[in-house]
């Protein structure tokens, strides 16, 4: 899931082959979540394969590229409305655990130093 540089919510679906994508039969369920649906392959992906109306965004292990975009759905307010809290509060949380794994490792050092 990602905010988009307008405010739209994305979300952002992984596919490492055509086995992978080919077996994945929920993605469809995630469309109602978002205003826009993007798949995130590699160059050896076969693009062909992927839904005109969802986004592609062409990935390797150091970059990142959106070469399509797809159709915008604008979802309701109210949905809207909870799906960016629970952004807010994933986001929120995940960055007090990183800041204590960090606190906790300082903490370590100085001890060791000493």
């Amino acid at each position: 899931m990602a905010i988009g540089p307008s405010g739209e919510i994305w979300i952002i679906e992984c596919k490492s082959s055509r086995a992978d994508y080919l077996s994945d039969s929920k993605w469809q369920g995630y469309l109602g979540y978002c205003d826009q649906f993007f798949w995130a392959v590699d160059s050896e992906f076969p693009h062909e394969l992927l839904p005109r109306e969802t986004g592609i965004i062409l990935a390797d292990r150091h970059d990142a590229e959106i070469i399509h975009y797809g159709e915008i759905k604008t979802l309701a307010a109210a949905r809207r409305r909870k799906q960016l809290l629970k952004f807010a509060r994933t986001a929120a949380r995940r960055h007090d655990i990183l800041t204590e794994a960090v606190m906790s490792q300082d903490q370590y050092l100085v001890k060791t130093q000493r």
